[in-house]
């Protein structure tokens, strides 16, 4: 028998009303659970002992509250309403819109489903099977599909008006599942004439590709002013709120009239609609669980696993390296992956991977680093940085890895980037060979040349002097040996 079971209660688009949270987290407590989390997917996580399991399981069904133990069968449908009025986003797309489009799944959805706002960046776009987007014409969505453990995205040849969006999600996923349960290969043209066979729904041509704006993730913590009111972004550094203060926030929001609580995809939580003649009430709370809200940006712009420890480690021992070294990181994300068939979200993505296997015994792991095409977290297309390095080394390549992007950033012309469904798969360049360094497997390739050696770009590594040698572990010239390095791109 497990001695805790891992719950999780699904919050559709992040939307929460105070009154039905503080039910929960009466229940919770009364279950001696002390510490909740949220998740990537704006989900309520927490961990529960198995003799107090039957108790809280009842409590919930009374309430009533679906959940699910240890299991992940309904992924929850994911949305850009925790930004909608605090940040600037689309000219059409508002709250009520969310909330029309919520009310149209009468069941929670069995693959993931993301409703984004295109003008936005606060929430990713393409992490679920189907991605709905708001297009320039007011009422009317883009849809991207993206099959389940695929990095390949495919968008829908129609508009999706707003009223039809959840008919025709129910549509698409019952034929992918149907297809996926039978193990036909479901492609495009068939899913598309599969589902506008059955029945009819409100469209129009989608003429063009939509277009991403730039990465930028605002700073989310801390009291933020928006016209005559003010939103609170909360954030803790090991992801875990303890209930006491969130039925404080609960009971605070209740007397002020506050009606929704909003769960990120970044782990945090926003309050909007803070009058001023209340702001001394919400500094009281905070003041009494001792909540800081002004943490660093850069610590803010992370994506670690759901209840992992491991990822968060490693996040936090990035963050120190980067406050002692004075590491630029604006404009960037940062995704841990430690298990091999999770998603998490990042323009830099931190891979590890078992260097040593004997059956389902690891015994040894490295880890690799990707960048994403424009250093653009929602690009499908990833290219491999580093491969190989053992965990002391990660902090270093991924200052490098900075660097490189704020070099680039310089140069750049500020465009958008226009998504082009594509399919991504590993492919070598025989031209792309470098030299590596075999104890730490740093590379020198001569496209980026070596800033900390003062090494510019575009210079041979033959035409480097003979006393060069590793930036990292300082092993000599004459140990690097020659690799092809692969690219991780589109066909």
């Amino acid at each position: 028998m497990r001695d805790y079971y891992t719950l999780k209660i699904n919050i559709p688009a992040g939307i929460v009303s105070p009154g039905a949270l503080q039910q929960v987290l009466t229940a919770a407590r009364s279950a001696n659970v002390r510490q909740v989390r949220f998740g990537a997917r704006q989900q309520l996580l927490m961990t529960v002992h198995y003799e107090d399991m039957r108790a809280l399981e009842k409590e919930l069904k009374q309430l009533p509250v679906r959940y699910e133990l240890n299991s992940e069968r309904y992924p929850n449908i994911i949305s850009s309403y925790c930004g909608e009025d605090v940040f600037r986003t689309g000219a059409w797309l508002r709250e009520s819109e969310y909330h029309t489009v919520l009310d149209q799944f009468e069941e929670p959805p069995r693959l993931k489903v993301n409703l984004s706002d295109s003008n936005q960046s606060f929430t990713p776009f393409f992490t679920g099977n189907l991605n709905f987007i708001a297009s320039p014409e007011p009422h009317f969505w883009y849809l991207y599909v993206r099959p389940k453990q695929s990095n390949t995205v495919f968008r829908w040849p129609d508009l999706i008006y707003t009223n039809d969006l959840g008919r025709l999600a129910k549509a698409v996923e019952t034929a992918l599942l149907e297809g996926w349960n039978a193990g036909a290969s479901m492609d495009e043209e068939t899913l598309y004439a599969l589902v506008t066979h059955r029945q009819a729904f409100i469209t129009q041509p989608a003429t063009q590709e939509v277009e991403l704006p730039e990465f930028s993730l605002p700073y989310y913590e801390g009291f933020n002013r928006y016209g005559q009111r003010s939103w609170l972004g909360l954030y803790r550094r090991d992801e875990q709120f303890s209930i006491d203060f969130l039925v404080d926030v609960c009971a605070l929001c209740l007397k002020t009239r506050i009606g929704e609580i909003c769960v990120t995809p970044w782990k945090s939580l926003i309050v909007k609609g803070i009058e001023e003649k209340d702001r001394s009430l919400w500094s009281y709370v905070l003041g009494k669980h001792n909540i800081n809200v002004r943490h660093a940006a850069n610590e803010l712009a992370w994506q670690t696993e759901d209840h992992n420890d491991e990822g968060l480690g490693l996040k936090n021992d990035i963050i120190r390296y980067f406050g002692k070294h004075d590491t630029r990181t604006f404009g960037l994300c940062f995704g841990v992956q430690t298990r091999p068939k999770s998603e998490v979200f990042g323009s830099i993505l931190i891979r590890k991977r078992p260097l040593l296997r004997i059956g389902h015994l690891h015994l040894f792991s490295v880890y690799d680093l990707y960048f994403t095409e424009n250093f653009n977290p929602n690009s499908r297309t990833y290219f491999r940085f580093e491969k190989g390095l053992l965990k002391a080394f990660v902090p270093h390549q991924i200052d490098r890895l900075c660097r490189k992007f704020n070099n680039r950033r310089s140069q750049e012309n500020g465009k958008t980037v226009r998504l082009e469904a594509e399919s991504a798969e590993l492919v070598v360049d025989a031209e792309n060979w470098v030299h590596q360094c075999p104890y730490c497997f740093t590379v020198y390739n001569p496209q980026y040349g070596d800033e900390r050696s003062g090494i510019p770009a575009g210079v041979p590594f033959e035409a480097l002097s003979a006393n060069y040698s590793c930036p990292t572990c300082d092993a000599p010239k004459s140990e690097m040996v020659e690799v092809v390095l692969p690219l991780i791109k589109a066909d």
